[in-house]
């Protein structure tokens, strides 16, 4: 994605207060970007993550850069430890209750469920069972049409990418999410 996408894509979601940035970092031109963004809400006084966190280097790389926090699609536990270890909380992706028991032992209380979309709200529904503590962020393949379910069923955020990309859809799943968060604060 490039900066001007990026930092469009950014102010729609500070604009409208209901969350934080994350921006992926695979090779050095989204890292030009994740630094355009991350400038941003410095400015703004907004938090900006790094995803996409595979491994140590990486890491290093946008922690001294100044990432808030860092997401990665898997869990890996060295990026894990080392991401805490510098001070920066760090989101693991998991799938399966194997690897979310392993992000617990390990100390993690929020995790990425990915990919949202294939794992379903029902999975989100059932892991919350025998992992009550555990909060997820339902990410991948997350749009209007699927928001309201994973907050429904314990999402306490959603990681979204491609519906932010048009004005219309980032609006439309803006005010599910608005919705979704009202009627959790009634309850």
């Amino acid at each position: 994605m490039d900066i001007s996408e990026a930092m469009t894509i950014a102010e729609r979601v500070w604009d409208r207060g209901i969350g934080i940035v994350e921006v992926p970092v695979q090779d050095s031109a989204s890292f030009t970007t994740f630094q355009a963004v991350l400038d941003q809400g410095a400015e703004r006084g907004e938090a900006v993550g790094a995803g996409t966190i595979v491994d140590i280097e990486l890491l290093r790389r946008v922690v001294d850069a100044g990432a808030s926090f860092t997401v990665a699609p898997g869990l890996d536990l060295d990026v894990l430890v080392g991401s805490n270890s510098a001070g920066v909380p760090h989101l693991p992706g998991v799938a399966t209750a194997t690897e979310l028991q392993t992000a617990l032992r390990a100390g993690c209380t929020v995790v990425k469920a990915f990919p949202a979309s294939s794992l379903s709200s029902r999975w989100m529904r059932e892991m919350r069972g025998p992992f009550p503590q555990v909060s997820c962020v339902a990410t991948g393949g997350i749009d209007a049409s699927n928001a309201a379910e994973f907050l429904a069923a314990g999402a306490i955020a959603l990681g979204v990418g491609s519906a932010l990309q048009s004005a219309s859809s980032a609006s439309e799943l803006f005010d599910i999410a608005e919705e979704a968060l009202a009627v959790r604060r009634e309850h």
